[in-house]
């Protein structure tokens, strides 16, 4: 079977696809230029052609799958609604029991980045850009009056990080909490950071 000519940009897109898939397989360490390769029926050179080795291919995989989070994240923080309203939506949907990145490997991830210079710029890069956008809802909602939170951008960090360390706890020992629980700690945490009246049930 004849495959269809791809343009660079399109092809880019379908290796990006295929690693993050196996990178969610196989794990960032195990996971081979080979693999991605296989997985879409090309050669290692083709993929080689595009990602000189398998560190430039792996940080451009976990950048392209952030990228389609942060756009969803634009879309739900840039709905013409309240500010609150907006950071609840947000939370739910990040929260690892909503339908946000797959956390596995972003945990994998942030391990590796510990290591690899090139991972770590990236996924530093996104994390700046996670808090700036809920920041500046944050920001929004205190010039609006909707709640009195003293410093958006140390809430949004501390609201991220909890959120993340939730997410470790449930990925790496699934049953250890209940979904719904967490989801409610979720929500919680930011009702806290606000200032914000809980929301009713």
């Amino acid at each position: 079977m004849t495959r269809v000519r791809l343009s660079v940009a399109e092809r880019r897109g379908e290796l990006l696809r295929a690693a993050v898939e196996q990178i969610e397989a196989r794990g960032v360490a195990a996971v081979r230029i080979a693999d991605v390769a296989s997985a879409l029926g090309v050669s290692n050179a083709l993929v080689l052609y595009h990602f000189s080795t398998k560190e430039q291919l792996v940080a451009a995989a976990f950048r392209h799958a952030a990228e389609a989070d942060l756009a969803r994240l634009r879309k739900l923080l840039g709905r013409r609604t309240s500010a609150l309203r907006r950071l609840r939506s947000a939370v739910r949907w990040y929260a690892p029991t909503g339908q946000a990145k797959g956390w596995r490997l972003w945990i994998e991830g942030w391990a590796v980045a510990l290591r690899e210079p090139a991972l770590r710029e990236v996924a530093e890069d996104l994390d700046r850009r996670w808090k700036a956008a809920l920041a500046e809802v944050i920001a929004e909602g205190v010039a609006a009056g909707e709640f009195p939170c003293p410093d958006p951008r140390a809430a949004a960090l501390r609201l991220t990080a909890f959120l993340d360390g939730l997410a470790v706890q449930l990925t790496s020992y699934p049953g250890s909490l209940p979904r719904a629980r967490a989801q409610q700690w979720a929500e919680e945490a930011l009702t806290r950071e606000l200032g914000a009246t809980p929301a009713h049930p």
